[in-house]
């Protein structure tokens, strides 16, 4: 790309390739990419088409559709993504926010009490607890992953997103997290009949790995080979996760709390049995906008 080219041709230029190499998004990723490359805003991007773009700039734009098409999504190549209406920042140890994950916010928004206090496992870029706190201001929580990068990102989305006094991040696998640590005197607690406390929360709230591990291998290029495979990977069924958290979480639950899970389209009816199983009540399957089964929810008896 050596003649000169203006804000305009750039990034028509790579969205005829894009749309040539059979990208859907063809014109919306050429403009975001470009307009990353040159800083430049969606209304700045259409009002200073006519300026000559620097070979140096150009050059930039060039490197991240290069990345574009190798399969890497726009939201990984720029670095954030939104979710129920806030920033979120990515690295390598997180899932890309997609919108579906938006209907266990909106579960969690109406199911916490006033004052309410929960936790999220495995919460990856914090895109779930901090969505919440975000428009919760009288409830905390607590969010925990495995992978200490997964967590150094989720505490730079609270402080970015202002909820990170209300935010504790903990280090665990699943609820490992919440047994390695005490809780703090003021949070609620009961005894065990040993006089141990254990902290208690109004709602466990999860969207854990939920695809086969021989799924994850028939996976768009996109996902397979840029999101992190141990946020995919759910087991031999993609039922791993879910048979941890329903056989543990009651112990972590007020009475009457509540857990809502993500799940994939098709495993409504396994996650209910599960559920039902370990005891719960009033379950039910919720289903996203498309109306597919998206989230679990079951009530501490």
């Amino acid at each position: 790309m050596s003649e000169a080219l203006t804000v305009g041709a750039l990034w028509r230029r790579w969205r005829d390739e894009l749309s040539r190499r059979g990208f859907a998004t063809a014109t919306l990723d050429a403009k975001l990419l470009v307009g990353h490359a040159l800083g430049f805003d969606a209304l700045q991007l259409a009002t200073r088409e006519s300026e000559l773009v620097s070979t140096l700039l150009a050059s930039s734009s060039a490197e991240l559709m290069q990345r574009r098409l190798t399969g890497e999504s726009v939201a990984r190549i720029i670095g954030h993504k939104e979710f129920y209406g806030l920033e979120f920042a990515l690295n390598e140890a997180t899932l890309e926010p997609r919108p579906d994950t938006e209907l266990l916010v909106d579960l969690a928004l109406k199911a916490l009490p006033t004052g309410g206090r929960f936790v999220d496992l495995g919460t990856g870029s914090g895109c779930i607890p901090i969505s919440v706190l975000a428009n919760r201001p009288d409830a905390s929580g607590v969010a925990s992953d495995i992978n200490p990068r997964a967590l150094e990102m989720a505490g730079r989305n609270a402080e970015h997103n202002g909820v990170s006094g209300r935010l504790e991040l903990r280090q665990g696998d699943w609820f490992g997290a919440l047994a390695a640590r005490p809780p703090h005197p003021a949070l609620r607690a009961d005894l065990s009949p040993e006089g141990r406390g254990e902290e208690r929360f109004d709602l466990i709230l999860s969207n854990p790995p939920y695809i086969s591990s021989e799924v994850v291998e028939t996976l768009a290029s996109e996902v397979k080979d840029f999101d992190p495979r141990l946020a995919l990977d759910g087991g031999p069924d993609g039922l791993g996760p879910y048979r941890i958290i329903a056989a543990e979480a009651a112990r972590w639950l007020t009475p009457d709390g509540q857990v809502l899970v993500e799940i994939g389209y098709d495993q409504g009816a396994a996650v209910f049995d599960l559920f039902a199983a370990a005891g719960f009540s009033r379950i039910t399957v919720e289903k996203d906008l498309a109306g597919l089964d998206r989230v679990v929810s079951a009530h501490h008896i």
